[in-house]
Order: C-alpha cells, then structure tokens, then sequence
C-alpha cells in the first residue's frame, strides 16, 4: 500500500513547491508577481515571516505541497496548495490539507482563510469538504481572487483528526 507522508519544508523542496504551483497557475490564470515572488522565494514570502509550508511525500517522492502565510497573530493564509498532476486522486491534498490545520494551530491560528477563484471548482469543492466556508472577498487582494473561505480552526482541527493518522515526520 502506498503511503503519504507530510514532512516540514526544506530548501532542497523549493523547485518541486514551485513546478506543482506553476502546473495550476499556468493552466487556469495568468502568472502574478506575486505569485512568482512566492514561488521562487517561499523561506522569503512564507517562511521568515512566521509561516510554514508542508510537502508530501508519496512513498517517499514529493508529490504535494500547501503553505501557511501568517495574515496576523490569530489568522494564517492557507496558500499555494497543489499536487503533482501525476499523483493526483491519491488523497494527497485532503491529507495535507488537515495537516496544515494542525500545523496552524500550533503556530497559534484561531482561523485559516483562503482565496481562490471559481475556475478552479475542484479545489472549492476539497475546501468544502472539509470544512471551509464562503465569506465575502475583499477587493485587491489578488488579481484572480473571487472566492474567499474561512474555516475556524478548533472544528479543522478535530476534523482532521477524525480523518485518520497522519504520518508526520
């Protein structure tokens, strides 16, 4: 059987954080500079200014990725989720989406947002399904932003713990 793993990032994953982001990105919009800010810079954009970013590893090779942008003391910006197309339908990103929430919380979240845009109906049904809710978009955030979710994290948290064990290394 094969097994997900969800590791903390390190430098070395940088090329595969942007490769998985850029497959989705391309294909549905149109690059931002932010976008490629992040993507070529996540210990920059997302790590030095008290984020994290989680891989996952399918046996053992990097397959997905989602990042955690601290937005203010109590809120973190769920951002930059993809998985690679060839390891897609596996439960790759609903299990490093519920291990995000409990990195959250123990970097002190009270909620994760997220934006993303109707284009992309997948992902907003994942969001969905595990718990995100719609709340209204505030102009200028992001160029392709029409969607904002929120989901509060005591109730993302004890979801993902009765999603099942995840392995976290």
């Amino acid at each position: 059987m094969s097994k997900i793993t969800i590791v903390d990032y390190l430098p070395e994953h940088q090329p595969y954080f942007e490769k998985f982001n850029r497959q989705w990105i391309e294909e549905l919009f149109e690059m931002e500079p932010v976008d490629e800010w992040v993507l070529t810079n996540p210990g920059k954009a997302i790590l030095e200014p008290g984020g994290c970013i989680l891989m996952a590893l399918y046996d053992g090779v990097p397959a997905g990725t989602v990042g955690l942008r601290k937005f203010d003391d109590e809120t973190f910006e769920f951002t930059k989720m993809a998985v690679d197309e060839s390891f897609r339908r596996k439960g790759i990103a609903e299990a490093i989406s519920y291990a995000s929430f409990i990195k959250a919380k123990e970097l002190g979240a009270k909620n994760v947002i997220l934006y993303s845009n109707k284009k992309n109906a997948g992902a907003i049904k994942l969001y969905e399904k595990i718990g995100f809710r719609h709340v209204e978009v505030e102009a200028g955030v992001y160029k392709r932003a029409d969607v904002k979710m929120v989901i509060d994290i005591d109730k993302a948290v004890k979801a993902a713990y009765n999603y099942g064990p995840l392995v976290h290394s």
